[in-house]
């Protein structure tokens, strides 16, 4: 697939601020600073569509990113950040719980985890949260160049026996730097996007 545009076109914060039409959509979930800005600036071939930031809880909204005028990437705020107060927190499960209840164009959530790291309570959470769903997950390891070739598989490994991987859903390690896994992440969303 190449990516020809892509353009941050919403912030949501409500059903009501969603964009309208039967555009597929795929949701990006993880940990604060586990790399999502870098991870669709990697995908989208853009150098700062997506802010990065030294400061993690930075993404406050759902931002709808509008690719190819074919599909919706979605970056919802990070999880696990200890200086987001709990109303905050609770605020923005409610804004993810509302999207997923209803949203039919929905075809696949990349969770973001970090390779180099065994996947935290909350990352169990969220799969779990997303499994009541019902919803197809793709695991994204985050950040594979920061590891040594002989160190992946015990990482894949460690990933692979936190996280029980319902049937279907898969994991693809991936790397913004060497650009590992792009590819892979790239035919998923082709194949969602024909599909439902």
């Amino acid at each position: 697939m190449t990516i020809k545009s892509a353009d941050l076109e919403v912030l949501a914060t409500r059903r009501s601020q969603y964009p309208e039409g039967a555009n597929a959509e795929f949701l990006l979930v993880g940990r604060s600073n586990v790399g999502k800005s870098s991870f669709i600036n990697t995908l989208l071939n853009r150098k700062n569509l997506a802010h990065t930031s030294s400061r993690p809880g930075k993404t406050q909204t759902l931002n709808f990113y509008c690719v190819n005028n074919e599909f919706y990437l979605i970056d919802v705020p990070g999880y696990g950040y200890a200086n987001v107060d709990k109303k905050t927190q609770q605020k923005f499960g409610m804004m993810i719980e509302e999207y997923l209840e209803k949203r039919t164009q929905l075809r696949r959530v990349f969770m973001l985890v970090d390779f180099r790291i065994k996947p935290t309570e909350d990352d169990l959470l969220m799969y779990n949260f997303l499994k009541y769903y019902n919803l197809p997950v793709t695991i994204i390891a985050t950040k594979a160049d920061k590891i040594g070739g002989s160190k992946k598989e015990k990482c894949l490994r460690q990933i692979m026996d936190t996280i029980d991987l319902v049937v279907g859903d898969d994991i693809i390690v991936f790397s913004s730097v060497t650009k590992l896994g792009r590819e892979e992440v790239l035919k998923k969303i082709h194949a969602g996007k024909n599909c439902g």
